[in-house]
């Protein structure tokens, strides 16, 4: 019962997380997966209080429209890159190292990424650099429309 125990705990967090996820091919060819963001409530919440996010993992935010974003990264406790992602998969803007958060940070000092987007894809920090991300490369992946 003991060995059944953890194992019967990882399925039960894993059913609860309520993510899909979904391939995401960089411009050098790393496919990533990601996690989708599709509702307002995993939208807000995104990689908050989220201590590892190892290289090859990320979120891909679904919004309703292409237009300009703003994130804000409170109780974001990992540095990420933040990338805007046109319509038609094109990098809009890429924002390296954004500075994580936690609950005391004031919120005066929490930092916030804007950017203009229809998709935001954030990576672990250091990812742009790595894998040749800059504005006007594709980002390609699957997106059920909203």
């Amino acid at each position: 019962m003991k060995k059944l125990l953890p194992f019967l705990l990882t399925i039960l967090l894993c059913a609860c997380s309520g993510y899909k996820t979904t391939p995401v091919t960089l411009p050098d060819g790393f496919t990533v997966s990601a996690r989708v963001a599709d509702t307002p409530e995993k939208i807000e919440k995104g990689l908050m209080f989220v201590t590892k996010l190892p290289e090859g993992d990320g979120m891909i935010f679904l919004m309703d429209q292409e237009e300009p974003q703003a994130f804000w990264m409170k109780n974001t406790l990992i540095d990420l890159d933040i990338i805007f992602i046109g319509a038609d998969h094109t990098v809009n803007q890429a924002h390296e190292y954004v500075p994580h958060s936690y609950t005391y940070t004031p919120d005066a000092e929490v930092a916030v990424v804007y950017g203009e987007g229809k998709y935001v894809l954030e990576l672990p920090a250091g990812s742009i650099s790595r894998h040749g991300i800059e504005p006007g490369t594709q980002i390609l992946f699957a997106a059920e429309e909203k």
